[in-house]
C-alpha cells in the first residue's frame, strides 16, 4: 500500500468509526427495547435491529474489518431467524447480544491488534450467535408471539426505514474543527472589548478638551493686555477661538461618533456571530444518555438488582464541552444510586416496594443561562448517622463537632473526598471518590450541586449548570491597585454599608443583609493580600451565594459589570486556589476570574492544626500486613508488591495458618485470597470479626470469584474491600490499602 493510500484507508477509517458508533448506539437502544417491549412491538424492533446489523456489515467490508464483519453476520443470521420465526429473544440470548454489541465497540475503537484473548472471547461469541441461530431455526411451529396462531408466519409489516437526517438539510463535519471556529470567533470579544475601551478613551479626551477650553473662557475676560506674563496668557486665551482649536474639537467629536459606530456594529456582528456559533455546538443531552440504558442494565445486573431507568428532558440543548465533562459525574451519580440507593428486590418487598427500583434523570431550563439537571432514586436514602460515622473515624471530625452538625451540614460531607456509606470497597464503588468528583467538576464548570434525601423514600441530587461556557458577566473588584473577576451568576447583590454596622459573633464578623445576618470576610484576606492603608468608613459588600450557601465579602471598591472572555490557566496552573482561570479587560490587562465555591471554602476554613515534627531519635514504624494466599506465585508477588511500598510484610498459606499468626503478632491490615485448603477467606474474615482484640483488623479480599453472590457474602462476613483480580493493578491495590490504614 503506497502513501496515498494509506491516507486514504486512515480517512475512511475515521468516518466508518463515526458511522458505526450510530449503527452501535441503534442496535444497542434496541436491544434496550426489546427486553422492555412487548409482542406487538417486537417486529418492529427486530426489524430495525436487523437493518441496522446489515448496514454496519457492510460499511466494516468496506474497508476490510473482516473481524467486525463476521461479528455483525452472526449478529444479522440472529435477527434474521428472529424475524422469520417471530420468537421473543430468551434473556440468555440478549446477554450474548449485548457482549457481542460490546466486541464489535472495542473493535471499532481500538486500533492495536487483537490480543490471543480478545480473539479466543470472539471466537466464543461467535459460536454461541451461530448456536443461537441453529436453536431458532429449530424451534417448533407452535412457539410464537403471543396472539399469533400456531404455524402461521407472521406478515412482514414493520416501519419501513427512514434515515434521520437527508444529505440535503445537514452536513457531517468534525467537532475539532467547529470548537477550531468557536475558540477563533470568541477571541474577537477581545477585540470588541477593546473597541469599546477605545470609545470610552476617546470620549473622554473630547470631554477634558471642553472642559480645559470652557475653563480658560471663563478668565478671559479678567485679563489685562499689559506685561509679559498677561501677555502670554492672553495669547493662550486667544487660541480657545482658533480655527485650528475648532478644527481639533470637530475632529475629536467626530472620531468619538466614528468610534461608537463602530463599537456597536463591529460589536453586534461579534453577539451574533458568537451565539451562532454557540448554538452550532449545542448538543442535545440525550447524545450524552444514550449510553445510560444499557450502563443501568449491565450494572444492575451485576450487583444483583432490579431497576428501572427513565429520563427527561433528553431534547435540551447544551454546550458539547459542558456535556462531555458531565459525563463521568452522572455516571457517578447513577452508579451511586444502584449501588447504594436502590435496595435488593427482597428488601424493597419487605418494604411493601415494587421490586423494581426506579432511577430518573430529568434535565429543564432553568433560565435564559442556566440549566438544572435531577436525578433520583426511590430507594433507602441517606443515613446521616453512617455519614458522620465515618467521617469521624477518617478523622475529618471529632465526636464533638459531629454532635454540633445538622442534617444539612452533615449531608454536605458526603462530597468529601474520602466520605462512603458503603460497607465494603469493590471495583464498583466505596471510596468515596465519586461525588467529591461531582462537586469539583460541576464547580468547575461554574455550577453548583446540591442534596435531598428522606429515609426509604430515596435521594435526589440537583445540579445547576451554566448553557455555555467562556463567555461570562462578570463583576470587577479592586482590592488594593488589583483588579479581579467574580462570575455574576454568583452575585446576589452587591450594597454599602457603614464599618460600624459590621459585628463579631461567636468570632466571626457578620453583617445583617435584608434582615438576615451573613458572615462577612474581606476578600483580601481570602486572597492573601495585604490589608488596605486607608480603610474606608463606608464599605463595599458583594453578596455571593454557591449552591445553597450565601456570604458576604468586603472589596475596596465594586467597579462595573461587562462581559468577559475567560481562559484556563493551563496545564501548568491546572488547579489555582481561588483561580478558575483569567480574563483580558478592554485595555489589555490581564485579571484572574476567581471561583466563588472556593473563596466560601476558604473564608470557612479553620485554623490549621500545627504539624508535629520528628526528632532525630523518633522512630518510625512502619505498617505491617498479612498476606495469605495457598499459590506460592501469588503470594510471592503480592508480598514484592506491599515491600516496595514501603509495608512490612509477613505471609500465610492458609486461613487456619493466617488466623495462628494473627494470636501471637501485630498487623494493621491483611490481604487474603478466598478460594484456600483448611480455612477460607470467608470463614477467616469471620473468625476476625468475631474477636474482641482483632474485630476493628481491616480485610482486603483479593480473588478471582467475580460473582455477585461472593460480594455479597464478602458483605456479609464483614470484609472491608473486595478486589477481582481479573481487574487487579498493584495502584488499585496500594491505594486501597491507603485507605483502611
Amino acid at each position: 500500500m503506497n502513501k496515498k493510500e494509506e491516507v486514504l484507508l486512515k480517512k475512511l477509517l475515521s468516518l466508518f468509526r463515526v458511522e458505526a458508533q450510530e449503527h452501535l448506539n441503534a442496535i444497542t437502544s434496541g436491544l434496550i427495547e426489546l427486553e422492555k417491549g412487548t409482542g406487538e412491538e417486537q417486529p418492529r424492533i427486530v426489524e430495525a435491529i436487523y437493518r441496522e446489523a446489515h448496514s454496519l456489515k457492510g460499511a466494516s467490508r468496506s474497508v476490510n474489518l473482516t473481524d467486525i464483519e463476521t461479528v455483525c453476520q452472526s449478529l444479522e443470521s440472529v435477527f434474521a431467524a428472529l424475524k422469520h420465526k417471530g420468537i421473543l429473544p430468551s434473556p440468555g440470548l440478549l446477554d450474548v447480544l449485548h457482549q457481542s454489541v460490546d466486541m464489535v465497540g472495542r473493535l471499532i475503537h481500538e486500533e492495536k491488534e487483537l490480543t490471543d484473548s480478545d480473539r479466543l472471547k470472539m471466537r466464543n461469541l461467535d459460536q454461541r450467535l451461530e448456536s443461537a441461530v441453529e436453536e431458532l431455526e429449530n424451534e417448533a411451529a407452535e412457539f410464537v408471539t403471543p396472539g399469533k396462531e400456531p404455524g402461521k408466519r407472521e406478515q412482514e409489516t414493520a416501519r419501513p426505514f427512514h434515515p434521520a437526517y437527508t444529505s440535503a438539510e445537514t452536513v457531517r463535519i468534525s467537532v475539532d474543527k467547529l470548537d477550531s471556529i468557536l475558540l477563533q470567533a470568541e477571541e474577537l470579544l477581545s477585540i470588541k472589548l477593546a473597541s469599546a475601551q477605545h470609545a470610552s478613551e476617546l470620549r473622554t479626551l473630547r470631554n477634558t478638551f471642553n472642559a480645559w477650553r470652557k475653563d480658560l473662557a471663563k478668565i478671559k475676560p479678567g485679563i489685562r493686555e499689559s506685561g509679559s506674563k498677561e501677555e502670554k496668557v492672553s495669547e493662550a486665551v486667544s487660541l480657545t477661538s482658533d480655527p485650528f482649536i475648532k478644527t481639533l474639537e470637530s475632529t475629536l467629536t467626530e472620531l468619538e461618533k466614528s468610534a461608537e459606530y463602530d463599537h456597536r456594529a463591529f460589536g453586534g456582528m461579534v453577539d451574533n456571530l458568537l451565539d451562532d456559533m454557540k448554538k452550532t455546538l449545542m448538543f442535545p443531552f440525550s447524545s450524552l444518555l444514550d449510553l445510560f440504558p444499557k450502563f443501568v442494565r449491565d450494572l444492575s445486573r451485576d450487583v444483583g438488582k432490579q431497576v428501572t431507568f427513565t429520563v427527561h428532558g433528553g431534547d435540551i440543548e447544551i454546550d458539547r464541552r459542558i456535556l462531555e465533562e458531565m459525563k463521568d459525574p452522572l455516571i457517578h451519580l447513577v452508579r451511586n444510586c444502584i449501588d447504594h440507593g436502590i435496595e435488593y428486590p427482597a428488601e424493597r418487598e419487605r418494604k411493601k416496594k415494587p421490586p423494581y427500583g426506579t432511577i430518573c434523570l430529568s434535565i429543564a431550563a432553568k433560565d435564559s443561562s442556566k440549566i438544572e439537571i435531577v436525578v433520583s432514586d426511590d430507594g433507602a436514602g441517606i443515613d446521616t448517622a453512617e455519614i458522620k460515622a465515618n467521617a469521624i473515624k477518617k478523622g475529618i471530625l471529632s465526636q464533638e463537632e459531629a454532635t454540633r452538625l445538622n442534617e444539612e451540614e452533615t449531608l454536605t460531607l458526603i462530597f468529601q473526598s474520602g466520605i462512603t456509606t458503603s460497607p465494603i470497597i469493590t471495583d464498583v464503588s466505596g471510596r468515596g471518590l465519586g461525588l467529591a468528583i461531582v462537586r469539583e467538576k460541576v464547580e468547575k464548570l461554574g455550577g453548583g450541586v446540591r442534596l435531598d434525601t428522606k429515609p426509604d423514600q430515596g435521594t435526589i441530587f440537583t445540579i445547576t449548570l451554566p448553557l455555555s461556557l467562556a463567555t461570562f458577566r462578570g463583576l470587577l473588584v479592586r482590592i488594593n491597585d488589583r483588579i479581579f473577576v467574580l462570575p455574576i451568576t454568583n452575585v446576589e447583590r452587591v450594597l454599602r454599608a457603614k464599618r460600624e454596622e459590621i459585628k463579631t459573633v461567636k468570632n466571626r464578623e457578620t453583617l445583617p443583609v435584608s434582615g438576615q445576618v451573613l458572615s462577612i470576610t474581606r476578600l483580601g484576606d481570602v486572597l492573601e493580600l495585604p490589608p488596605s492603608e486607608n480603610p474606608a468608613d463606608i464599605i463595599q459588600v458583594v453578596v455571593l451565594r454557591s449552591a445553597e450557601r450565601r456570604m458576604a465579602f468586603l472589596a475596596d471598591e465594586i467597579l462595573n459589570e461587562q462581559e468577559v472572555l475567560v481562559k484556563t490557566l493551563g496545564r501548568q496552573l491546572s488547579r489555582v486556589r481561588n483561580i478558575a482561570g483569567a480574563t483580558v479587560l478592554g485595555n489589555g490587562k490581564v485579571v484572574p476570574f476567581l471561583n466563588v465555591s472556593d473563596l466560601m471554602k476558604s473564608a470557612m476554613k479553620s485554623i490549621s492544626v500545627p504539624a508535629v515534627t520528628a526528632t532525630p531519635d523518633t522512630k518510625i514504624r512502619r505498617n505491617s500486613i498479612l498476606v495469605v494466599e495457598d499459590s506460592i506465585t501469588a503470594r510471592t508477588l503480592l508480598k514484592n508488591i506491599l515491600n516496595s511500598a514501603g509495608y512490612e510484610v509477613k505471609t500465610a498459606v492458609d486461613g487456619a495458618d493466617a488466623f495462628a499468626a494473627l494470636k501471637t503478632g501485630e498487623f494493621d491490615l491483611v490481604v487474603s485470597d478466598i478460594q484456600m485448603p483448611r480455612m477460607n477467606g470467608f470463614d477467616l474474615t469471620a473468625r476476625i470479626r468475631g474477636d474482641k482484640k482483632l474485630s476493628e483488623l481491616p480485610v482486603i479480599l483479593v480473588t478471582a470469584l467475580e460473582t455477585r453472590e461472593h460480594r455479597e457474602r464478602g458483605i456479609e462476613v464483614g470484609a472491608n474491600a473486595y478486589i477481582v483480580k481479573s481487574s487487579f493493578d498493584q495502584s488499585n491495590l496500594l491505594e486501597v490499602i491507603q485507605r483502611l490504614i
